[in-house]
């Protein structure tokens, strides 16, 4: 279908543009119109062509390692989609499809050479536009990158709790408590050998002392490595929260697709059966056999 233009003034990227170069532009594009469900473009499809969203919804999607739909965009009024691949020419890594009926500018690698020959600062509006795309990809993958709750507590964690850490760990181990174990018997049976010339004879009062005050600082420093290993749990509850979540999608989404199929499939069932015949209506006699000569 021909395009005016009116539809692209009122497109922002060509929104500067005159008369004249519109009505260039105008003679080299197409506008497209695509109804619920229809598939746009998919991955590996030749990049003759790329599109300007003017109306309705349309979804651009890709499939990551798992075998799983990943929503790359949604464009706005004005925004490219497939642009990048037809400026690379290298064929679709992702799919397109109009999720409603839309409406869309057709544009391909002429169109765009003859613009920035009219209108060289169009190319800083096509080049912010694909910098918007590029950076809600890399959004994308930050958010869908595996995250490793013990690596990112590592990474946030201070010097003072590494420190309780490292004392929690200790004084949990067979090591401590077979090195304490060893020290209070030495201490105590120096003193009890030693007799007068005791430093702490008993009932060693002073060794009391120093288990208080071990007891003291042991016992609020493990509270702290507990508090972080509380925040480890809590933080793989809420990766694991989000997985399960996906996968919830992943299944809806799946089930969606199974209906939709099996309404298609019962549709064509009814379109190849046809209407049945009279006489298979009516159940009629089959014919009597020949017979023989």
């Amino acid at each position: 279908m021909a395009c005016g233009k009116d539809e692209l003034r009122n497109v922002p990227l060509f929104a500067l543009l005159d008369d004249d170069e519109l009505g260039l532009l105008a003679s080299l594009v197409q506008l497209r119109k695509f109804g619920a469900r229809q598939r746009i473009y998919k991955i590996g499809d030749a990049p003759d062509r790329a599109y300007v969203m003017l109306g309705g919804l349309v979804r651009v999607t890709t499939v990551d390692e798992d075998h799983q739909e990943v929503l790359v965009d949604e464009p706005g009024h004005g925004e490219f989609f497939g642009f990048a691949s037809m400026i690379e020419q290298v064929p679709h890594r992702t799919s397109a499809h109009a999720i409603e009926e839309s409406t869309c500018l057709e544009i391909n690698r002429t169109a765009i050479e003859t613009l920035l020959c009219r209108k060289p600062m169009a190319g800083m509006d096509m080049m912010a536009a694909l910098g918007r795309q590029f950076h809600a990809a890399q959004e994308l993958l930050r958010r869908r990158a595996s995250r490793n709750a013990n690596e990112i507590i590592e990474e946030e964690s201070t010097f003072a709790q590494r420190i309780a850490d490292a004392v929690a760990r200790f004084g949990g181990s067979w090591t401590f408590i077979l090195t304490f174990g060893a020290t209070l018997i030495l201490y105590i049976g120096a003193n009890i050998l030693l007799l007068r010339r005791a430093w702490d004879p008993y009932p060693f009062i002073l060794l009391n002392l120093f288990l208080s005050m071990l007891a003291a600082i042991q016992a609020p420093v493990i509270m702290m490595s507990q508090n972080r290993q509380d925040m480890k749990d809590r933080l793989r509850s809420e990766l694991d929260y989000a997985v399960n979540r996906r996968a919830e999608s992943e299944i809806q989404g799946l089930s969606a697709k199974l209906h939709m199929l099996t309404d298609k499939i019962e549709d064509l069932d009814d379109v190849l059966r046809g209407p049945r015949p009279a006489n298979a209506a009516l159940g009629a006699a089959p014919l009597p056999e020949s017979s023989p000569r």
